[in-house]
């Protein structure tokens, strides 16, 4: 993917920013709506049509807007001199009542900009949609709930946060607790790497951890000499039988079972990013018609998804991989999203100048564990903010139960680490500029002062607000745990709604209890700041994989439908994965051929301070051939490889 040189991103960007300063100082004057009145028929056209059609519920809150549309529908489009006013603004109104002249064009494009937010604030309502439901209507309805209120908490794994009461008096003392001993950390400078500066500003540095042998996985990698990406997958496929996961689309057709050299043409062509007619016209032993119509019938999401579950399955048995973790008890996990070009029309895309100029692009949004093994994927617009998308991974994966989970800024909201807690999940993301964060107390700042904290909370929190929206919570996350709606579609959906609605205020505020927790630990404990450092490098490293696997077609996503999409992302991600857990069993068996018990364990903790995201010893380009069948003997002594076990 083509970047763009920072000097030339820096100066545009502030090009449009002085554009935007403009433009809102312009809003609110006559230039402004008599260019909205200039554009108003290119409107009418596109729009009235749509509005005359859609049925509004009398369910919308926004009762003046909702009169405002009935009229227009009433009149077919033909609002009169008389039409709804209070939905306008002052300035609006003015506007369009000028000289005592009714400017029929402009009220027409306000009301259109007016319905447009209120359809995505939550504002008005219509039945016809899924995406724009009000945020209710996602949610298990008030009379199941009222009714089976502890069967679904039980059934959702929820049932310790049936009392609010019990819920606050242990965040109250675990929150209580962890500002005393941070605060005679710091007193007693036994924190050496948080230090308070003038005017009580905090300054937390974090030791970089060094890692040395990077190099070391992929010169052992090499001593085998280039292995052509095909014969990884045959080889993986060997071992763990993926194969068997991509079943006919019809349940006809269940028992027919595609070949293996097409199955893995076709996992190149979409993952690698070659298109099928591409990678048929350059394959032996591959016939296209063949290979369109195995992608067609076979390559369901769920198939392929399924694939990687077995994958990462098989990555899980070996004690190499598991030696990447932490804490063999508990779980890492990260997320991060990659930008990709669309090369045709998306309604899954949208413009970003700072990294597709004046195109327009996607998110392909990938979750990873300790072990480096990539366990969940979704592509998204790259209008749409991470955040929203965080707990799809955790809720949406069969494989990999996620203890603690990081991300960078963009993955961050204070209402993610509340939903995070409620799944079980430890929210720990790397937010910028943290030491400016806000953080709370359920007592107050000034009784911090009292006790001579120079770490205190900037209020205390709102607990009659959570109190009191506490059923509403429940609801929500239960929704999400039993899967009747996803967690993206409601957090964008509640989102829109951050100005209108008590929920969103409510699971906002009981977060930011955790977030101010997590921010608390992450000032006082240096090895976590560390783990999530190296565990967002871990997804960082597996981006680059991805890059390079995703060569063809100048890396641009060649799908419109977000299905398709979804597809090509999970094919990349198969290969990615293949390719890991080719590495830890060629590295596996290195160990365990390895007599010296010292020499196996020097080359062991080499291999632990490296990462098997490397690829320098697979060809990805060049002529595919799948007319030699991979051989009956193993190439790996797989009794050889579990029976290795590796410790830090």
């Amino acid at each position: 993917m083509a970047t763009i040189p920072q000097s030339y991103d820096e100066k545009e960007q502030k090009r449009i920013q002085d554009m935007e300063n403009y433009l809102e100082e312009m809003s609110g004057n006559d230039r402004y709506f008599e260019i909205l009145g200039s554009l108003s028929l290119r409107l009418q056209k596109r729009v009235s049509s749509i509005l005359k059609t859609i049925e509004f519920s009398d369910r919308s809150t926004n009762k003046d807007l909702l009169a405002a549309i009935n009229h227009f529908q009433l009149m077919d489009g033909d609002v009169s001199h008389t039409p709804p006013m209070s939905f306008l603004t002052e300035d609006e109104q003015t506007a369009i009542f000028q000289n005592d002249n009714f400017k029929v064009s402009l009220y027409k494009a306000v009301l259109f900009f007016h319905v447009a937010d209120g359809i995505k604030s939550g504002e008005v309502i219509f039945e016809a949609t899924y995406k724009y439901k009000g945020i209710f209507d996602y949610l298990i309805d008030e009379t199941t709930w009222k009714k089976h209120r502890d069967e679904l908490l039980r059934a959702a794994g929820m049932s310790e946060f049936n009392d609010v009461s019990m819920v606050f008096d242990n965040l109250r003392s675990k929150l209580s607790r962890k500002y005393i001993d941070v605060n005679a950390r710091l007193a007693s400078e036994e924190n050496t790497y948080l230090q308070v500066g003038e005017k009580g500003k905090l300054k937390l540095r974090t030791p970089r951890v060094d890692n040395d042998e990077f190099g070391f996985i992929g010169d052992t990698l090499m001593q085998s000499g280039y292995i052509p990406i095909q014969n990884i997958l045959a080889d993986v496929n060997q071992v763990c039988d993926f194969k068997s996961c991509f079943t006919h689309y019809s349940n006809k057709h269940k028992k027919m079972k595609p070949s293996i050299e097409v199955l893995l043409a076709g996992i190149l062509g979409k993952g690698c990013n070659l298109g099928l007619d591409k990678i048929a016209n350059i394959s032996k032993g591959i016939s296209e018609d063949i290979l369109k119509n195995t992608v067609t019938w076979f390559f369901e999401l769920k198939n392929i998804q399924a694939a990687n579950n077995k994958i990462v399955s098989y990555i899980d048995k070996l004690s190499l991989a598991n030696a990447y973790r932490h804490d063999s008890s508990r779980m890492h996990t990260s997320s991060d999203g990659q930008k990709y070009y669309v090369a045709v029309d998306s309604l899954n895309s949208a413009y970003s100048f700072k990294y597709f100029g004046s195109d327009k692009g996607s998110t392909v949004y990938t979750f990873i564990d300790e072990r480096q093994a990539l366990f969940y994927s979704t592509v998204i617009s790259a209008s749409e903010r991470e955040a929203a998308y965080v707990l799809d991974g955790i809720a949406n994966n069969d494989v990999i139960k996620s203890d603690v989970h990081s991300t960078d800024s963009h993955g961050y909201t204070e209402s993610i680490f509340g939903a995070a807690h409620f799944m079980g999940t430890a929210f720990a993301p790397r937010i910028k500029g943290i030491t400016s964060q806000t953080i709370y107390d359920f007592d107050t700042k000034k009784s911090h002062t009292l006790k001579g904290h120079k770490i205190k909370p900037s209020r205390a929190i709102k607990q009659k607000l959570i109190k009191n929206n506490w059923e509403d919570i429940l609801r929500f996350m239960v929704t999400i745990k039993l899967k009747k709606a996803s967690a993206s579609q409601l957090f964008t959906r509640l989102s829109s709604y951050a100005k209108h609605i008590s929920l969103y205020k409510a699971l906002k505020e009981f977060g930011r209890i955790l977030k101010s927790h997590f921010i608390l630990t992450y000032f006082d404990d240096v090895e976590l700041r560390q783990r999530i450092e190296k565990q967002l490098n871990r997804v960082e490293l597996s981006n680059k994989l991805a890059k390079a696997i995703f060569f063809a077609n100048n890396q641009e996503l060649q799908e419109g439908l977000k299905e398709e999409q979804d597809l090509t992302a999970a094919c990349k991600m198969l290969i990615q994965n293949a390719v890991v857990l080719w590495n830890y069993l060629y590295l596996s068996e290195y160990l365990a051929n390895i007599q010296d018990e010292e020499e196996q364990s020097e080359a062991a903790q080499s291999i632990l301070n490296g990462s098997v995201l490397t690829w320098r010893h697979i060809n990805l380009h060049g002529e595919y051939d799948f007319t030699q069948k991979a051989a009956n003997d193993a190439n790996f002594d797989l009794d050889k490889i579990l029976a290795l076990s590796v410790s830090k």
